[in-house]
């Protein structure tokens, strides 16, 4: 196995006395959209918290190019890995264009102040997740889509290579959950490493092009959905019984669960 930016390496991971995951160990494939996907409490969250340095291991470490992440200074991982975590909240009153432009915070120290430079790379990452209408409009007065993807423009202005998004489409109505992954695929296509955690089975495998299955804090599969997406798999990690079929749209796997069996009704 070649090594990657982003891993964990016998990575102890949790919240208190009783850990979520023990040993755990997984590579973040370069330039692949991963998604990550289990039922609750299964570990999906933890683990993209604990690569995006909001957690630390009780054991073990999360690595990023080569060192623990956290033996790298905040400002050093702030540029090379951005998160938009599940339910981000944003000042009272910001616009979108503030907002946007908090994405280039990393870049900024004592001898370097806003730029044209600055200004480009904002405004690119606001057409590029098509928000550049709404610049002046607050933060408060968007759909949840609108907001959705104003957050992302936000990462996108830290210009970092590796992105993590928790639950992305967690509230969004069905055509803004769409609209957002579409987002994130175009972002992979253009060469980006992107990691999710979500919690559609078939969204993920329409989209990812590299899936992570967990259960109980374990990683129990990995790999490209048309691999490892098999009734089997669904079974043994949601406890679902369905059948699997090509997706006629996107030809990726379709999970179909099976009907229960209706209880006849009382003649009486």
């Amino acid at each position: 196995m070649t090594d990657n930016r982003l891993s964990a390496s016998n990575a102890t991971l949790g919240y208190g006395k009783s850990p979520v995951s023990r040993d755990l160990s997984v590579q973040v494939p370069d330039g692949e959209f991963t998604v990550i996907i289990g039922p609750n409490a299964c570990g999906k969250s933890t683990l993209l918290k604990a690569f995006a340095r909001t957690l630390k291991p009780q054991g073990g470490e999360i690595v990023l190019d080569g060192k623990d992440i956290h033996s790298q200074p905040t400002r050093d991982v702030a540029k090379r890995l951005g998160l938009l975590p599940q339910s981000p909240v944003s000042p009272e009153g910001i616009t979108v264009a503030d907002l946007v432009s908090r994405g280039r915070y990393p870049h900024q120290g004592l001898l370097k102040q806003w730029s044209s430079e600055d200004e480009r790379v904002v405004a690119e990452a606001m057409a590029g997740t098509g928000v550049e209408d709404l610049g002046e409009r607050g933060i408060d007065e968007l759909s949840g889509g609108q907001r959705q993807r104003v957050w992302i423009a936000m990462v996108l202005a830290q210009q970092t290579p590796i992105m993590l998004l928790d639950e992305p489409t967690t509230f969004l109505d069905i055509t803004h959950q769409y609209e957002v992954l579409d987002l994130c695929s175009r972002l992979h296509e253009e060469g980006r490493t992107l990691v999710a955690v979500l919690h559609d089975l078939n969204q993920a495998a329409r989209y990812a092009s590299h899936l992570i299955a967990m259960r109980d804090g374990e990683i129990v599969a990995e790999g490209k959905p048309e691999e490892i997406v098999t009734a089997d798999l669904v079974e043994k990690v949601f406890d679902l019984s369905c059948q699997i079929i090509d997706d006629p749209e996107s030809h990726t796997p379709l999970v179909v669960p099976r009907q229960k069996a209706k209880v006849p009704a009382e003649v009486g």
